[in-house]
């Protein structure tokens, strides 16, 4: 066998590069890990946990005039942003140590340099030659930036995390996930927020009631939802930007922000040169195991572009880990993934939409219910929770479960696992609610939409 430096090199220290380098290290291989912008990549630093921080910060306004209907006086709010950012920069830099620690701990040799191939087993560290029996490819993705006149002037979500100030006019431009965060979380901070979508309706991909419950709920909540359109270009001016839609609508505001999509972080790293095959879109294409088309190199996370998850990057981290060095040879099941929309209200969702449910199931029963949580019936607020449940008729399964609301994320985390398990609509009917909890409704929905 060829005299290599480490037995793996990982480049890319975000989740899943680092779970798979600790891991590996876990089973005796020797490790190296490569990482030129920050450690635990977009998650820690530009991803989930500031956008959950965030988004946090988000509610306090609507919270201290809830807070009113329960006896509770406060001074006019006063929002001091930078204060925000520091606090945040200071979590993030706690965070940035921890997985620094997670690496050295377990003997993981650490480059914080650039890692490019050379060949299916030599690396560019740094300007250093560095060999490897086998790679990993874990360098994550990065926000899409618009090509359009004066798309320099527009920011994307790294970008959001680090604005000096609070902008008072927003206007966020795109449709998916990332795009309603913002687009909550700047409307809930006081700023006048529009979002502007290409489509009739925002999530594409998530369940038709969802999507509408929410577009109905941002509404209600002051943002400005623009439909079927798009910015054609932006120019600075002295009092800010000028958007221009494709309708010919001028549109003023202090920041535009984009928010249109992700792209793998395939480009300049030496993929093509060793062989390493990649679909139109940049992602790298593996098998079942995460093996590319050169058969010592590994790819998985957010670059393969099939759950652009980190927990999701963490399993497929830990099985190949175990894979490699630890005798298995497991797959990832990416069967009712559990995901959460922090949007305000924020979405959680397992399993299939109805229309997918229809499609591979062909006769199912959905149930669907709508209140005002207990909270708002002092406040006066109108915001509504929406739960629904899909069931496949012939093996009385529940095989989806989507929630628009308060703790939606918290909730449907638990009834991943009874998704997971198999469960059916009688166990659910079968369970005892946890009363008085929007949760309880889960298990107290008998009456199906209409019959299927």
């Amino acid at each position: 066998m060829a005299d290599y430096d480490f037995d793996l090199f990982v480049i890319g220290a975000g989740s899943g590069g680092v779970r798979a380098s600790r891991m590996s290290a876990s089973y005796g291989a020797r490790v190296a890990i490569a990482e030129e912008r920050f450690l635990g990549g977009t998650c820690v630093n530009v991803g989930c946990i500031p956008k959950k921080l965030f988004s946090y910060g988000a509610h306090y306004a609507e919270d201290a005039d809830d807070a009113a209907a329960y006896g509770w006086s406060f001074g006019q709010p006063d929002l001091h942003w930078p204060t925000l950012i520091e606090n945040k920069n200071r979590e993030i830099t706690r965070l940035n140590g921890i997985y620094r620690n997670i690496l050295e701990s377990n003997g993981v040799t650490l480059f914080e340099a650039r890692a490019t191939l050379v060949d299916a087993h030599t690396l560019d560290v740094g300007g250093e030659r560095v060999t490897a029996e086998t790679i990993l490819i874990a360098v994550g993705g990065k926000p899409q930036v618009p090509s359009i006149p004066g798309g320099e002037h527009a920011i994307v979500s790294d970008d959001a995390f680090y604005l000096e100030e609070r902008p008072d006019r927003v206007i966020v431009v795109g449709g998916g996930y990332i795009a309603v965060e913002f687009a909550s979380i700047f409307s809930g901070y006081g700023a006048e927020t529009t979002l502007v979508y290409r489509r009739d309706l925002f999530l594409r991909g998530f369940d038709i009631d969802v999507r509408r419950h929410l577009a109905g709920q941002m509404a209600d909540k002051g943002i400005d939802l623009v439909w079927n359109e798009v910015v054609d270009r932006i120019e600075a001016t002295d009092d800010g930007l000028r958007a221009t839609l494709g309708s010919g609508e001028v549109r003023a505001a202090d920041q535009v922000m984009y928010a249109i999509g992700r792209t793998p972080n395939t480009a300049n790293i030496g993929l093509e040169e060793a062989g390493v095959g990649l679909t139109p879109g940049g992602a790298v294409i593996v098998d079942d195991y995460f093996r590319t088309s050169v058969d010592n190199i590994y790819a998985l996370g957010d670059i393969i572009d099939r759950y652009q998850l980190t927990p999701v990057a963490i399993g497929e981290a830990m099985k190949l880990a175990s894979n490699l060095y630890n005798g298995t040879r497991l797959a990832m099941d990416y069967a009712d993934i559990p995901t959460a929309v922090f949007s305000n209200p924020p979405i959680g969702t397992v399993g299939l939409t109805e229309e997918d449910a229809r499609a591979r199931h062909g006769d199912v029963v959905v149930y669907r219910s709508e209140f005002r949580p207990l909270r708002h019936t002092l406040t006066g607020s109108g915001e509504r929770t929406m739960m629904k449940l899909i069931v496949d008729r012939a093996s009385d399964r529940v095989v989806g479960c989507h929630m628009v609301g308060p703790d939606a994320g918290e909730i449907i985390q638990g009834i991943a696992i009874a998704l997971k398990c198999g469960a059916t609509k009688a166990q659910f009917d079968a369970t005892v609610g946890i009363h008085p909890t929007a949760a309880e409704e889960l298990v107290t929905m008998r009456e199906p939409v209409a019959a299927t």
